[in-house]
């Protein structure tokens, strides 16, 4: 992790992974497939599929939402400071 270019592709495919996953637990724990969550969301199978995919990155605070609603859950989003940098 010392080349800062590779950091921060990683972090970023990180943060795109666990968006995904966020997206597939959220619906695992509403009892729905992705049909199901397709159907409440207005969308299709394929389309929920893809937002459960770590490469997908077009994510909107809309889409977000419709999919919280749909999984009865709360959206949440954070700006965390980062740390300072040791020594």
């Amino acid at each position: 992790m010392q080349d800062k270019n590779f950091k921060e592709k990683f972090d970023e495919e990180y943060k795109n992974l666990c968006l995904a996953e966020q997206i597939a637990k959220a619906r695992h724990n509403a009892n729905l497939t992705q049909e199901g969550l397709a159907q409440r969301i207005e969308s299709t199978k394929s389309a929920v599929s893809r937002y459960e995919n770590s490469n997908y990155n077009s994510y909107s605070v809309k889409l977000l939402n419709k999919i919280a609603k749909a999984c009865n859950s709360e959206l949440r989003i954070d700006f965390v400071p980062r740390r300072a940098k040791s020594i």
